[in-house]
């Protein structure tokens, strides 16, 4: 039969190790939680902006109706208008040609202008054109403008008499009137249409601003989930490592209690030899002063 010992020292820093992987461990489960806490977060507001797009996106749908609903009445009042404009032109024409007095058609000339200079300015606002195109509408707009200064100043100077108007003055007086009410009705609906417009296009810019948002979340949070990962499967292998740390110590633990078991009843039959168990009694005092734990095999 042989004495072995164990060093005690090296027991120690085993446990020692087991006690650091396992705060490693405890590290790496806290660092994964935190992390998934913070994509949760971060997919959260992903979702709220996606939410609050949709929401835009209904509430711009609504706009553009709206919009195209006051250019089509903008449109339907702009077409009559042209078409009252033009019957009082056709109606003018017909009644210069029975008069050969330029004085008194006057009145009518400018009306004539006025409507001109209101069509003119319309489609200035309106309809797209070239530099070029617009500048000759300027000057045309400008022309009709001096036009219709001088024809004024002209009546200013003319000591007119009213007269009986003819069934044709009224009519055209009458075709002019309904066609500045249409006028007004088309620059109205214009005016709303083009706030309508600015609206929209308003939110266009804000929806691709939060779709920009929305991509740059969603990134973040796979980046954060990424790392969560590798986070969880560092943990899984510190586990993994511990436990089979711990089984082979509990394997240890029970081989050392069956020797010991054993050498219990070795021990029993050795008490009956004097001899040895004072020599067994030397070598372990000798190895508690050194500092070792003692144990029996045979």
């Amino acid at each position: 039969m042989s004495l072995v010992v164990k060093d005690i020292p090296t027991k120690k820093v085993e446990q020692e190790q087991l006690r650091n992987s396992e705060k490693k461990y405890q590290s790496l489960v806290e660092k994964r939680n935190e992390l998934y806490d913070v994509a949760r977060l971060v997919r959260e507001e992903r979702d709220m902006l996606n939410d609050k797009r949709k929401e835009l996106k209904e509430t711009m749908e609504k706009n553009k109706k709206k919009r195209d609903e006051l250019v089509s009445k903008m449109k339907l009042h702009k077409e009559r208008r042209t078409e009252l404009q033009q019957k009082a032109k056709e109606l003018i024409k017909a009644k210069q040609k029975k008069r050969g007095d330029v004085v008194r058609n006057l009145p009518l000339r400018v009306e004539e202008l006025k409507a001109d200079i209101q069509m003119l300015e319309y489609k200035q606002e309106t309809v797209p054109m070239s530099t070029k195109e617009e500048n000759e509408l300027i000057d045309l707009i400008k022309s009709k403008r001096k036009e219709h200064e001088e024809c004024a100043k002209h009546l200013e100077k003319q000591q007119l008499i009213e007269t009986d108007i003819s069934d044709t003055d009224e009519a055209i007086t009458e075709l002019f009137k309904k066609a500045d009410e249409e006028h007004e009705k088309v620059q109205k609906y214009y005016t709303e249409s083009q706030k309508e417009h600015e609206e929209y296009m308003k939110l266009v810019q804000e929806i691709a601003g939060s779709i920009n948002e929305s991509n740059k979340k969603h990134k973040k949070y796979i980046e954060i989930r990424e790392e969560a990962q590798r986070n969880h499967e560092k943990a899984m292998e510190m586990l993994s490592k511990i436990m089979a740390v711990k089984n082979e110590r509990r394997k240890s633990w029970k081989e050392s209690k069956e020797i010991l078991k054993n050498q219990n009843v070795k021990a029993q039959k050795i008490l009956l030899d004097k001899d040895k168990l004072e020599e067994i009694a030397t070598e372990s005092v000798d190895d508690l002063k050194k500092g070792k734990k003692i144990s029996l095999s045979g």
